[in-house]
Protein backbone atom coordinates (compact mmCIF):
# COMPACT_ATOMS: atom_id res chain seq x y z
CA UNK A 1 0.00 0.00 0.00
CA UNK A 2 1.32 3.31 -0.81
CA UNK A 3 1.63 5.79 1.96
CA UNK A 4 -0.49 8.97 0.61
CA UNK A 5 -3.44 6.50 0.76
CA UNK A 6 -2.89 5.15 3.99
CA UNK A 7 -5.80 6.42 6.21
CA UNK A 8 -3.93 7.04 9.59
CA UNK A 9 -6.45 7.51 12.01
CA UNK A 10 -8.29 4.72 11.32
CA UNK A 11 -5.18 2.20 10.63
CA UNK A 12 -2.12 3.08 12.70
CA UNK A 13 -2.09 0.61 15.69
CA UNK A 14 1.14 1.49 18.20
CA UNK A 15 3.02 -1.42 19.42
CA UNK A 16 6.15 -1.89 21.11
CA UNK A 17 7.29 -5.44 19.80
CA UNK A 18 7.59 -5.98 16.30
CA UNK A 19 5.81 -8.89 13.93
CA UNK A 20 7.85 -12.12 13.60
CA UNK A 21 8.49 -11.53 9.83
CA UNK A 22 7.16 -9.36 7.80
CA UNK A 23 6.80 -8.76 3.47
CA UNK A 24 7.12 -4.50 3.85
CA UNK A 25 7.88 -2.18 6.51
CA UNK A 26 8.28 1.71 6.67
CA UNK A 27 11.27 3.42 8.46
CA UNK A 28 11.52 7.16 9.84
CA UNK A 29 15.02 8.10 9.84
CA UNK A 30 16.34 10.01 12.74
CA UNK A 31 20.20 12.02 13.30
CA UNK A 32 20.68 13.91 16.20
CA UNK A 33 16.92 15.21 16.56
CA UNK A 34 16.52 15.62 12.92
CA UNK A 35 13.98 13.72 10.45
CA UNK A 36 15.61 12.28 7.05
CA UNK A 37 13.13 14.03 3.81
CA UNK A 38 13.28 13.34 0.36
CA UNK A 39 14.08 16.22 -1.87
CA UNK A 40 11.06 17.46 -3.74
CA UNK A 41 8.80 15.47 -2.68
CA UNK A 42 5.92 15.58 0.43
CA UNK A 43 7.11 13.96 3.15
CA UNK A 44 7.22 10.27 4.28
CA UNK A 45 8.46 7.49 5.71
CA UNK A 46 11.37 5.12 3.62
CA UNK A 47 10.29 1.94 2.40
CA UNK A 48 12.06 -1.41 3.15
CA UNK A 49 14.02 -1.03 0.18
CA UNK A 50 15.27 2.37 0.49
CA UNK A 51 16.19 2.11 3.91
CA UNK A 52 18.06 -1.33 2.98
CA UNK A 53 19.93 0.64 0.45
CA UNK A 54 20.48 4.27 1.99
CA UNK A 55 24.27 3.72 2.55
CA UNK A 56 23.66 4.72 6.28
CA UNK A 57 24.77 2.80 9.12
CA UNK A 58 21.97 2.57 11.54
CA UNK A 59 22.77 3.36 15.29
CA UNK A 60 19.40 1.68 16.91
CA UNK A 61 15.98 0.45 15.85
CA UNK A 62 12.46 0.67 17.63
CA UNK A 63 9.23 -0.41 16.54
CA UNK A 64 6.65 1.95 16.69
CA UNK A 65 3.81 0.03 15.66
CA UNK A 66 1.84 -0.83 12.38
CA UNK A 67 -0.17 1.04 9.83
CA UNK A 68 -2.36 -0.99 7.17
CA UNK A 69 -0.58 -3.90 8.93
CA UNK A 70 2.82 -2.42 7.59
CA UNK A 71 5.54 -2.59 10.70
CA UNK A 72 6.67 1.04 11.12
CA UNK A 73 10.32 1.60 12.79
CA UNK A 74 12.22 4.63 13.86
CA UNK A 75 15.76 4.27 12.75
CA UNK A 76 18.36 6.15 14.87
CA UNK A 77 21.72 6.71 12.44
CA UNK A 78 24.78 8.39 13.86
CA UNK A 79 24.88 12.37 14.13
CA UNK A 80 28.13 12.03 12.17
CA UNK A 81 26.26 10.53 9.10
CA UNK A 82 26.44 12.39 6.11
CA UNK A 83 22.62 13.08 3.77
CA UNK A 84 22.61 10.85 1.14
CA UNK A 85 22.30 12.36 -2.22
CA UNK A 86 18.48 13.47 -2.82
CA UNK A 87 17.75 13.45 1.33
CA UNK A 88 17.81 15.99 3.43
CA UNK A 89 17.25 15.96 7.24
CA UNK A 90 15.24 18.50 8.48
CA UNK A 91 14.04 19.46 12.51
CA UNK A 92 10.40 18.52 13.64
CA UNK A 93 9.35 21.93 13.72
CA UNK A 94 9.58 21.86 10.09
CA UNK A 95 6.73 19.65 9.99
CA UNK A 96 3.58 21.90 11.80
CA UNK A 97 1.93 22.60 8.92
CA UNK A 98 3.17 20.69 6.33
CA UNK A 99 2.18 16.97 7.00
CA UNK A 100 -1.50 15.66 8.17
CA UNK A 101 -1.67 15.69 11.75
CA UNK A 102 -1.77 11.82 12.62
CA UNK A 103 1.75 12.16 10.69
CA UNK A 104 3.39 14.96 12.50
CA UNK A 105 1.95 12.73 15.74
CA UNK A 106 3.55 9.47 14.42
CA UNK A 107 7.85 11.64 13.55
CA UNK A 108 6.91 13.27 16.96
CA UNK A 109 6.68 9.72 18.50
CA UNK A 110 9.70 8.03 16.93
CA UNK A 111 11.43 11.08 17.49
CA UNK A 112 10.81 10.67 21.16
CA UNK A 113 11.68 7.39 21.59
CA UNK A 114 14.72 7.77 19.69
CA UNK A 115 15.87 10.64 22.01
CA UNK A 116 14.55 8.27 25.22
CA UNK A 117 16.77 5.50 24.18
CA UNK A 118 19.91 7.65 23.49
CA UNK A 119 19.83 9.25 27.14
CA UNK A 120 18.85 6.25 29.17
CA UNK A 121 21.64 4.08 28.21
CA UNK A 122 22.76 4.30 31.68
CA UNK A 123 21.08 4.13 34.67
CA UNK A 124 21.06 7.51 36.92
CA UNK A 125 20.99 5.81 39.93
CA UNK A 126 24.66 3.59 39.86
CA UNK A 127 26.02 4.68 36.43
CA UNK A 128 25.47 0.74 34.87
CA UNK A 129 24.21 0.62 31.16
CA UNK A 130 21.02 -0.24 31.02
CA UNK A 131 19.19 -2.92 28.70
CA UNK A 132 15.58 -2.87 26.92
CA UNK A 133 12.78 -4.93 28.40
CA UNK A 134 11.09 -8.07 27.11
CA UNK A 135 7.66 -7.39 28.13
CA UNK A 136 7.10 -3.48 27.46
CA UNK A 137 9.18 -0.22 26.53
CA UNK A 138 11.08 0.15 29.11
CA UNK A 139 14.92 0.01 30.11
CA UNK A 140 16.45 -1.73 33.25
CA UNK A 141 19.24 -1.51 34.91
CA UNK A 142 20.15 -5.39 36.07
CA UNK A 143 22.63 -3.89 38.51
CA UNK A 144 19.90 -2.11 40.82
CA UNK A 145 17.11 -2.85 39.14
CA UNK A 146 15.87 0.77 38.58
CA UNK A 147 13.42 1.20 35.31
CA UNK A 148 13.21 3.89 33.04
CA UNK A 149 10.36 4.32 30.90
CA UNK A 150 10.04 7.26 27.84
CA UNK A 151 9.39 10.91 29.54
CA UNK A 152 6.40 12.78 29.15
CA UNK A 153 6.35 15.85 31.35
CA UNK A 154 2.61 16.85 31.91
CA UNK A 155 1.62 20.88 31.66
CA UNK A 156 -1.09 23.53 31.16
CA UNK A 157 -2.15 25.23 28.73
CA UNK A 158 -5.06 27.86 29.01
CA UNK A 159 -7.31 30.40 26.96
CA UNK A 160 -7.94 33.42 29.96
CA UNK A 161 -11.37 34.89 28.60
CA UNK A 162 -13.28 38.27 29.73
CA UNK A 163 -16.63 38.70 28.01
CA UNK A 164 -15.56 39.19 24.32
CA UNK A 165 -11.95 39.64 25.09
CA UNK A 166 -8.96 36.59 25.05
CA UNK A 167 -5.33 37.06 27.20
CA UNK A 168 -2.72 35.86 24.97
CA UNK A 169 1.39 36.67 25.66
CA UNK A 170 4.51 36.55 23.51
CA UNK A 171 6.99 34.18 24.91
CA UNK A 172 10.44 36.33 25.74
CA UNK A 173 12.50 33.37 24.12
CA UNK A 174 10.45 34.14 20.76
CA UNK A 175 11.66 36.41 18.17
CA UNK A 176 8.68 36.03 15.75
CA UNK A 177 5.58 38.34 16.92
CA UNK A 178 3.71 35.53 17.94
CA UNK A 179 1.34 35.23 20.61
CA UNK A 180 -0.47 32.25 21.98
CA UNK A 181 -2.44 31.28 25.32
CA UNK A 182 -0.58 30.93 28.39
CA UNK A 183 0.92 27.69 29.54
CA UNK A 184 3.69 26.08 32.03
CA UNK A 185 4.90 22.48 33.35
CA UNK A 186 3.23 20.88 36.64
CA UNK A 187 5.41 20.63 39.89
CA UNK A 188 5.54 18.00 41.93
CA UNK A 189 2.60 17.56 44.70
CA UNK A 190 0.50 19.91 42.10
CA UNK A 191 -3.06 19.07 40.79
CA UNK A 192 -3.22 20.04 37.28
CA UNK A 193 -5.95 23.15 38.76
CA UNK A 194 -3.32 24.30 40.78
CA UNK A 195 -1.12 24.38 38.12
CA UNK A 196 -3.18 26.69 36.76
CA UNK A 197 -4.00 29.35 38.75
CA UNK A 198 0.08 29.51 39.97
CA UNK A 199 1.36 29.79 36.37
CA UNK A 200 -1.36 32.51 35.75
CA UNK A 201 -0.27 34.46 38.71
CA UNK A 202 3.42 34.18 37.81
CA UNK A 203 3.68 34.93 34.50
CA UNK A 204 0.75 37.55 34.00
CA UNK A 205 -0.25 38.80 37.88
CA UNK A 206 -3.85 37.83 37.74
CA UNK A 207 -6.30 35.53 39.65
CA UNK A 208 -8.68 33.41 37.16
CA UNK A 209 -12.11 31.49 38.10
CA UNK A 210 -14.24 28.40 36.38
CA UNK A 211 -11.74 26.77 35.07
CA UNK A 212 -12.74 23.89 32.56
CA UNK A 213 -11.01 21.16 30.93
CA UNK A 214 -11.31 21.31 27.70
CA UNK A 215 -9.16 18.58 25.75
CA UNK A 216 -5.08 17.33 25.53
CA UNK A 217 -2.76 17.36 23.43
CA UNK A 218 1.38 15.00 22.65
CA UNK A 219 3.39 18.00 22.18
CA UNK A 220 6.97 16.24 21.06
CA UNK A 221 9.07 19.89 21.72
CA UNK A 222 10.74 18.31 23.58
CA UNK A 223 7.67 15.76 25.31
CA UNK A 224 4.78 17.49 26.54
CA UNK A 225 1.41 16.18 27.43
CA UNK A 226 -0.39 19.60 26.93
CA UNK A 227 -3.27 19.37 29.57
CA UNK A 228 -5.93 22.06 27.70
CA UNK A 229 -8.00 24.42 29.91
CA UNK A 230 -10.72 27.62 29.59
CA UNK A 231 -10.53 29.89 32.52
CA UNK A 232 -12.50 33.17 33.37
CA UNK A 233 -10.91 36.42 34.59
CA UNK A 234 -11.27 37.10 38.33
CA UNK A 235 -9.10 39.99 39.18
CA UNK A 236 -6.17 41.96 39.03
CA UNK A 237 -4.20 43.80 36.50
CA UNK A 238 -1.25 42.02 33.80
CA UNK A 239 1.98 42.21 35.56
CA UNK A 240 4.24 40.14 33.26
CA UNK A 241 7.42 37.79 34.35
CA UNK A 242 9.75 39.53 32.06
CA UNK A 243 11.98 36.30 32.05
CA UNK A 244 8.84 34.50 30.84
CA UNK A 245 6.90 36.87 29.00
CA UNK A 246 7.84 39.41 26.33
CA UNK A 247 4.39 40.91 26.20
CA UNK A 248 0.63 40.38 27.09
CA UNK A 249 -2.26 41.72 26.79
CA UNK A 250 -6.31 41.51 26.13
CA UNK A 251 -7.40 40.79 22.67
CA UNK A 252 -10.86 41.00 21.07
CA UNK A 253 -11.69 38.06 19.59
CA UNK A 254 -11.93 39.84 16.43
CA UNK A 255 -8.55 41.58 16.61
CA UNK A 256 -6.31 39.14 17.34
CA UNK A 257 -2.54 38.91 16.57
CA UNK A 258 -1.11 36.17 14.70
CA UNK A 259 -3.90 33.45 15.51
CA UNK A 260 -2.78 30.53 17.15
CA UNK A 261 -1.73 27.42 14.55
CA UNK A 262 -5.03 25.25 14.58
CA UNK A 263 -2.71 22.19 14.80
CA UNK A 264 -1.43 23.64 18.01
CA UNK A 265 -3.63 22.92 21.37
CA UNK A 266 -3.43 26.28 21.93
CA UNK A 267 -5.29 27.17 18.53
CA UNK A 268 -7.74 24.49 19.30
CA UNK A 269 -8.33 26.15 22.48
CA UNK A 270 -9.08 29.60 20.43
CA UNK A 271 -11.37 28.39 17.78
CA UNK A 272 -13.27 26.45 20.81
CA UNK A 273 -14.12 29.82 22.66
CA UNK A 274 -14.87 31.61 19.35
CA UNK A 275 -17.38 29.21 18.20
CA UNK A 276 -19.21 29.09 21.34
CA UNK A 277 -19.22 32.70 21.67
CA UNK A 278 -20.41 33.62 18.61
CA UNK A 279 -22.97 30.57 19.21
CA UNK A 280 -24.21 32.35 22.43
CA UNK A 281 -23.23 29.36 24.24
CA UNK A 282 -20.79 31.57 26.50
Amino acid sequence: MDWEYIDFVREFNPGNFPPASWEKSFHIVISDGEILSIDGAPWRPLNQDEWQWLGIEGKSSHYLGDVAGIPVFAEEVHSESDEPAGHAFDTLWSFLGQVDEPVFYLVGRAKQIVEWHRTHRFCGECGQETVLSDSDRSRKCLACGHMYYPKLSPSIIVLITKGEEVLLAKNANTRANFYSTLAGFVEPGESIEETVHREVMEEVGIKVKNLKYYNSQSWPFPNSLMLGFHAEYDSGEIVIQEEEIADAQWFHYKNMPNKPAMISISGWLVDDYIKRLEAGKV
